[in-house]
């Protein structure tokens, strides 16, 4: 099993290019970096884990940017977003930074992708809460026409671009519907969910992990009778704290990857939870 990171990085953590080096070196699998453009002090949508929010939602470096340092000093170390809110973004823009950052590292890059919880931060980037979800779907399947081999228009619910030169290309090759890096959508299980997993990702991102003896046959459902490959779903469990039951168990379910939770903390701390983890790999 693989076994990848992720973290809060931070104006007050660890640095990008020390983590990148120290994973890469102890044979972690990827790194996976989230996003929040900013938080809104007067929310009223509640923190999902309970309790106060915690300060490094408001504190979280571009992923982009950050990946893009990690990718300039590791050979191997796959790349990824846990989540990328792609509803906040001009697809067009969006579209090209992923290009480039896949094209960069050679084929790494990872797009996990997600519809968000916080409504004040998505409202101050123009997202009606209630139509996130098709949102979504319509900027990745713009994002996909610019990504095509040849000019390919798309005129969709939200969205348009006109057929158009647009390169780098992503590196990995298309897949069934899916063209483009390797595309994982997070949520909570649930049939819209599966059935938009199905109809335009490789796989699942499921946040803790919990619950997937039940969710992952299910899921499963849904993907062959989209008339999608089997071998070809990818569940790859997200922020969890390892133990080797429950890795064994995963393993279990046919799951190749997993990505575990590293503390939003300085070096000393990181570095102490990454030996920690070591026993794992």
């Amino acid at each position: 099993m693989r076994i990848a990171t992720t973290i809060f990085l931070t104006d007050e953590t660890i640095t990008p290019l020390r983590l990148a080096r120290e994973l890469e070196q102890r044979g972690f699998a990827g790194l996976y970096l989230p996003e929040h453009t900013h938080i809104p002090v007067s929310r009223d949508t509640p923190y999902p884990a309970g309790g106060e929010l915690p300060p490094e939602y408001g504190r979280t470096l571009d992923p982009f940017v950050a990946l893009a340092q990690v990718a300039a000093v590791t050979e191997h170390l796959a790349l990824g977003t846990g989540i990328t809110l792609v509803a906040q973004h001009d697809p067009i823009d969006l579209a090209k930074r992923i290009a480039t950052l896949d094209h960069l590292s050679g084929g790494r890059f990872t797009l996990g992708l997600g519809y968000g919880w916080n409504v004040e931060e998505a409202a101050d980037h123009g997202v009606d809460w209630s139509t996130r979800r098709d949102l979504t779907r319509d900027r990745m399947a713009l994002m996909r026409a610019l990504w095509s081999a040849e000019p390919t228009a798309y005129e969709g619910e939200f969205g348009s671009v006109s057929a158009s030169h647009a390169y780098p290309k992503p590196v990995q090759e298309p897949r069934g519907p899916v063209n483009g890096p390797r595309t994982l959508i997070g949520g909570a299980a649930g049939p819209r969910l599966f059935t938009h997993i199905a109809q335009y990702a490789d796989g699942w991102l499921p946040i803790g992990g919990r619950g997937l003896t039940e969710s992952v046959p299910r899921l499963r459902e849904v993907w062959e009778a989209a008339g999608r490959d089997p071998k070809q779903l990818q569940v790859v469990p997200y922020a969890v704290l390892p133990s080797p039951g429950k890795l064994a168990h995963y393993a279990e379910l046919g799951i190749e990857e997993v990505v575990l939770q590293l503390p939003p903390a300085g070096e000393a701390e990181v570095l102490r939870t990454l030996d920690g983890y070591a026993e794992h790999l």
